[in-house]
């Protein structure tokens, strides 16, 4: 096997049992010799191809957001276009932004629930380096869909459509975190909730029917009322988005 060959697959090798036990232990429950072990190679090969385990971890994350930024991008730039200088539809910002994350769930090929479970985690209690590395990251998209949003939302204020952001950023974080809340709120397991053991594929589908109708429910909710700007017009966020074109649930 040629030696270029044999390195990609090393490494390949590398970031997928890195990426399974960092979701399953975290970043600091998981140690190198973990992963050399589950890997099959020495410390050496990891540090060849990554330097520490800060940059695994960052190549682990880069080697599935490169796609996923550039399909967020790819949604936007058709959604605009097809619109002919038009303002989007709320919904179809948010499927664009969320939607694409969530089809990674369902294709095991772009790391499926595994990724999405680690993205999750990780995003609830970034390290300061994952933290700017994020930023990094995410500062093409994340302002390529802010402007969207505020362009559909013209009568909204700009700090509020940014708090809603942050709380759909959340939410949906912690959703993709995994479901072990739901036994410490209802005594049960997901499988005893939905009737049946899910696959990947299907948990996948499921969570994103459930998530996005609630995150467009919280961006059209009303305005807060706040007394030290009780003087400006407050804007239900629901009326805003009737008086635009109807459009359908995502």
């Amino acid at each position: 096997m040629p030696e270029n060959k044999l390195n990609s697959d090393t490494r390949e090798r590398i970031l997928d049992v890195a990426e399974r036990q960092f979701m399953a232990h975290g970043f600091e429950g998981t140690s190198m010799r973990m992963i050399t072990s589950m890997a099959d190679v020495n410390l050496a090969a990891v540090n060849y191809h990554f330097g520490s385990k800060e940059s695994l971890l960052c190549e682990v994350f880069r080697r599935r957001l490169t796609w996923l930024n550039r399909e967020r991008l790819r949604v936007l730039d058709a959604l605009e276009q097809q619109a002919k200088g038009s303002p989007l539809k709320p919904s179809q910002i948010l499927e664009a932004f969320f939607g694409t994350l969530m089809r990674i769930g369902e294709d095991e090929s772009l790391g499926g629930m595994t990724f999405l479970r680690l993205l999750g985690r990780t995003l609830t209690d970034p390290a300061e380096f994952i933290r700017a590395f994020f930023a990094s990251e995410y500062a093409e998209v994340l302002e390529r869909y802010k402007l969207a949003l505020f362009r559909a939302l013209p009568d909204v204020p700009k700090a509020e459509i940014v708090w809603r952001l942050h709380f759909m950023l959340g939410a949906m974080s912690y959703a993709i975190a995994g479901t072990d809340i739901l036994h410490v709120i209802t005594g049960h397991g997901i499988g005893d909730i939905s009737g049946k053991e899910e696959d990947s594929r299907s948990e996948a589908k499921k969570l994103s029917a459930r998530l996005m109708p609630f995150l467009l429910g919280g961006l059209r909710a009303a305005l807060p009322q706040f007394a030290e700007t009780s003087k400006q017009k407050q804007v239900p966020l629901a009326k805003t988005a009737r008086n635009q074109p109807q459009e359908k649930q995502p």
